[in-house]
């Protein structure tokens, strides 16, 4: 059964209580969101999610999506629940309001995010691509563009797509061969083929507007001859109004293991009209704007989804009736006792918890810094976050969409038989959340950015905006009483992340293969270490409540309690990772091609 409440308080305990300390300081543009008025939005956002997305999440995995003479059709109740998305403003939530946004905390945005991801994932990719689409046009565009095009895009009314994929090539988008031929007026012809659009067709919105990557007939070969163009499906009419078609249309939509209420079109370019945003031939740089917040927003996919497969498998272990407790029957009146009494199913619900709440305090870290970014006027502390947030958008991508997965197989595992049918609701989970770790670029690619640019870039300095923090949290809490093993703990798997760094550095110099043998475990050393961070944190804070005296001593344990089952069972990953970067490429590059 598919069960799901919005972790609100867990998530006005990051917000408010667990990042006050993180160095980014107060930001006077966001003063006027007070915890009241984050408080109210977030509740209104669980409403949303819980009684008008989550009724419509299996059923929309059954129905499907449908092609129809050349419009796809979304599943029963996704159009009324869309118009009741935009016209209740969620499209809008941290939108610039020049353009008609609300101007929220990024903080706030996230974790509305996340809401909308745990009760309907399919749901969540039609306004979470128009908000990363409208990202790039606001950074790169011409005015007139931004004036004609983000008011709507913002809004909702009209939609946006980032179209990158060809048949021939994925990642390598040197390889792509989409036209632009230039017209007399500053327009673009634009002619290709582009394959695994989300949201590429659908009838939520009455425009689509698409951002397509293309070359220009004297373009350089590689990336670097890449130029990004907008490609309404529609031209509009000087009112704004959607006028004739702009030769975009849908050979096919994909039929995928997952996601299936979401619209995943293969699209045909003849001849579309278009308009350069950025510079000619400097594309990736204006649709890398879009791809990094589209990559912390699949992050957040992952978390939404592990979030929902926790609580269906929590509900299910507390209903479901089978074997007697090992230390003494906990059901006298009933045939058998709950499976939440024995030690493995317990093993699984905390470690769905842990990841769940670890990813959570990350995020809430994440988005801190992107207000910082973008509303500081600190140019020290801007500069920052700037760094951190370039360090973690891989960590947040493959860690948080890893864990997820790891969330709904473990939900899965669970109920045991009736998890593996579809009528239990949470094999979905696992379906849908499988394409997270590939879209917006495969959780290994995430791996090679991280220690391929972010590592070496500008001398390591991106490190400093992660490792300083943690350092002196260290120094200022190792010998704290009660807390002392886990800041122990906590410092030795920190030191196992600098002698990996220092590792990878090294070897990475005189072969970069040894780098990129090491990346995947290096990326998940790194993201252990900062869950570890943020749980210590958490730890302590929820320590002091309870000795002060709180009428939420539950939410307090339980928060002590799953920081304990962090740092015993999940923290000691951190040294598998690090032997695993320290033995090398060797056993991984030796064996012959011929011999797999």
């Amino acid at each position: 059964m598919q069960v799901y409440e919005a972790p609100l308080r867990d998530m006005k305990f990051v917000l408010h209580e667990l990042h006050n300390d993180d160095g980014f300081g107060n930001l006077e543009a966001l003063e006027e969101f007070t915890p009241d008025l984050v408080d109210a939005v977030l509740e209104e956002a669980s409403k949303v999610a819980q009684e008008v997305l989550l009724p419509l999440n299996r059923s929309g995995d059954i129905e499907g999506c449908t092609l129809e003479n050349g419009v796809v059709r979304t599943p029963k109740g996704f159009k009324e629940a869309y118009d009741l998305f935009r016209d209740g403003g969620w499209c809008a939530l941290a939108s610039d309001p020049e353009w008609g946004g609300q101007g929220l905390p990024e903080q706030v945005n996230k974790m509305t995010e996340e809401m909308i991801c745990s009760a309907n994932l399919s749901f969540s990719l039609y306004p979470g691509l128009t908000h990363g689409a409208t990202t790039a046009i606001e950074g790169y565009a011409s005015d007139e563009l931004k004036q004609f095009y983000l008011p709507k895009m913002v809004s909702g009314q009209w939609s946006g797509t980032m179209c990158l994929t060809e048949p021939h090539c994925g990642t390598d988008l040197g390889l792509l061969r989409t036209k632009a031929v230039p017209q007399e007026d500053g327009s673009y012809k634009i002619s290709g083929a582009k394959i695994f659009i989300s949201a590429g067709e659908q009838d939520l919105t009455e425009n689509i507007v698409h951002l397509v990557l293309a070359r220009m007939p004297d373009a350089p070969e590689g990336v670097k001859g890449i130029s990004l163009f907008l490609v309404p499906k529609y031209l509009p009419k000087e009112d704004g109004t959607p006028g004739p078609a702009n030769g975009v249309s849908v050979a096919a939509i994909e039929h995928k293991m997952g996601l299936k209420a979401s619209a995943t079109c293969q699209l045909n370019f003849d001849e579309s009209t278009g308009w350069l945003v950025g510079q000619p031939h400097k594309g990736m740089e204006a649709m890398f704007t879009m791809m990094n917040t589209e990559r912390v927003s699949v992050g957040i996919q992952g978390l939404g989804v592990g979030e929902a497969a926790y609580q269906s498998a929590v509900w299910y272990a507390k209903d479901r009736l089978q074997g007697r407790s090992l230390s003494g029957v906990k059901n006298p009146n009933g045939p058998a006792d709950p499976i939440i009494v024995h030690p493995d199913v317990r093993r699984m619900l905390m470690t769905m918890r842990a990841y769940n709440e670890g990813c959570r305090a990350i995020s809430g870290w994440v988005s801190r810094a992107l207000d910082a970014e973008r509303h500081s006027t600190d140019p020290e502390v801007k500069a920052n976050a700037e760094d951190f947030v370039a360090l973690m958008t891989p960590v947040v991508k493959a860690l948080f969409t890893d864990l997820g997965f790891e969330s709904a197989n473990l939900a899965v595992q669970c109920y045991g038989g009736h998890g593996y049918i579809a009528e239990s609701g949470v094999e979905q989970y696992a379906r849908d959340a499988r394409i997270a770790m590939i879209y917006e670029g495969t959780n290994g690619i995430q791996a090679l950015d991280l220690v391929g640019r972010k590592l070496p870039a500008h001398m390591g300095r991106y490190l400093r905006a992660f490792f300083h923090p943690v350092s002196q949290f260290i120094a200022a809490n190792k010998q704290d009483e009660t807390f002392g093993k886990m800041i122990e703990a906590l410092e030795k798997a920190f030191g196992a992340l600098q002698l990996s760094t220092a590792t990878i550095a090294q070897k990475g110099m005189a072969d970069p293969e040894e780098a990129a043998a090491a990346a995947t475990d290096y990326l998940r050393l790194t993201g252990l270490v900062a869950m570890g961070y943020c749980f210590a944190k958490a730890a302590l804070i929820a320590q002091a409540k309870l000795a002060e005296g709180t009428d939420e001593a539950g939410f307090y344990k339980a928060k002590l309690t799953t920081a304990r089952f962090f740092f015993d069972r999940i923290l000691p990953q951190t040294t598998a990772a690090f032997l695993a970067i320290k033995s090398g490429k060797a056993s991984m590059m030796e064996m012959d091609a011929e011999a797999f």
